[in-house]
């Protein structure tokens, strides 16, 4: 199988071609430290040839949703220390997806502030789960150019924590409508500076944020994801084609070591006027870096996309869940575990680090 051959990816060799998705899974405490139980789930899963971990706040404005870790104090790079040594030790190899909310927050998680976002553009049509319930997003705050250049060097100032903290790489998470994404979006930026008002500047956020990545831990450290029409976080774009073209040339100029592309979440419709292209094939052909397929993929449409040859990795986010050993049950080509949805986004041990694994006779 494809999945399970060797691939060198920027500088790290991966054991096979299999990718555990980031997914957020709630379970830091209030100081956005992760305990002994996270560093067991994710040596529980370091059969994975690469681990991307649960997106990590890069700053306290970069806060969104309660119980999410960061990576901006001295002691939560020394509680991510615990995790990569956990991977390490089984042979594993891990990098830290940045992530910045921007409009995707609410203020009572934020002691009393508002979110920043690139426009005062509310999110419509969803409700922001808080550690007070369920509530109406709000109207954030327009972030001025100064607090621009301020995100883009807290990204770099994480970048560097999380190599401290023992990661393997870092991932920019310009996806699933956080920050980066909202700066490429009309529905979420309608500035008219040099941050919006075109696909150019609309693009420049990204671009300043990966220049910036690549300049604190080197090209073959860093990798980006992106969702092209994706459009949760009500992130709609004029010309989704034509923007993310774009910004993939832009890309293409830069020396980094991946792309992580998402498909379309079918629990997600996308307005009518994207059309229908596939992702992998209309925008991986245009990547120059190692394309990594990501979303909805299954053992035999992983092993067929990488047949194609447009993508040389799969990550595989909620088989990983319920599937600690999900490589070898592929290999063996086994029954996969279902996961638990109600313990998904927060919890304690369970759904979280008891799934058995195949080889104890599940």
């Amino acid at each position: 199988m494809k999945l399970l051959e060797k691939i060198q990816l920027g500088d790290v060799s991966l054991k096979n071609s299999m990718v555990m998705a980031a997914m957020t899974r709630g379970r830091a405490d209030i100081n956005g430290l992760v305990g002994d139980m996270t560093a067991v789930y994710y040596s529980q899963r370091a059969s994975a040839g690469l681990l991307l971990s649960e997106a990590i706040r890069i700053s306290e404005d970069a806060t969104g949703s309660p119980l999410t870790p960061g990576i901006f104090t001295e002691q939560q790079i020394v509680s991510w220390q615990k995790v990569t040594k956990a991977v390490h030790d089984k042979g594993g190899v891990i990098i830290a997806q940045l992530w910045h909310t921007g409009r995707v927050g609410h203020s009572v998680d934020r002691n009393g502030k508002l979110p920043f976002a690139p426009s005062p553009l509310p999110i419509r049509g969803m409700k922001h789960f808080t550690s007070q319930g369920v509530k109406e997003y709000e109207v954030p705050q327009e972030m001025t150019i100064q607090e621009i250049k301020q995100t883009i060097t807290d990204y770099g100032q994480a970048a560097k924590n999380a190599i401290a903290a023992g990661f393997d790489g870092v991932q920019l998470h310009a996806a699933n409508g956080y920050l980066p994404n909202q700066f490429l979006a009309e529905s979420a930026n309608q500035r008219t500076d040099h941050y919006g008002g075109s696909i150019a500047n609309n693009a420049r956020f990204v671009l300043e944020v990966m220049q910036e990545l690549i300049r604190v831990v080197g090209a073959e450290k860093v990798g980006i994801k992106i969702s092209p029409f994706h459009p949760y976080g009500d992130i709609v774009l004029d010309d989704p084609a034509s923007t993310y073209s774009h910004l993939i040339e832009e890309l293409n100029k830069l020396d980094f070591a991946y792309v992580e592309l998402m498909r379309r979440n079918p629990n997600f419709a996308s307005p009518e006027h994207y059309g229908a292209d596939n992702e992998i094939e209309f925008f991986g052909r245009k990547i120059r870096q190692t394309v990594i397929a990501n979303a909805g993929y299954d053992r035999a449409s992983a092993e067929a996309e990488l047949e194609n040859g447009v993508a040389k990795l799969i990550s595989f986010g909620r088989l990983y869940i319920a599937n600690p050993d999900l490589a070898e049950r592929f290999e063996k080509n086994a029954p996969l575990s279902e996961p638990d949805r109600t313990t998904m986004y927060g919890g304690d041990k369970q759904g979280y680090i008891d799934y058995p694994l195949w080889s104890e006779g599940e």
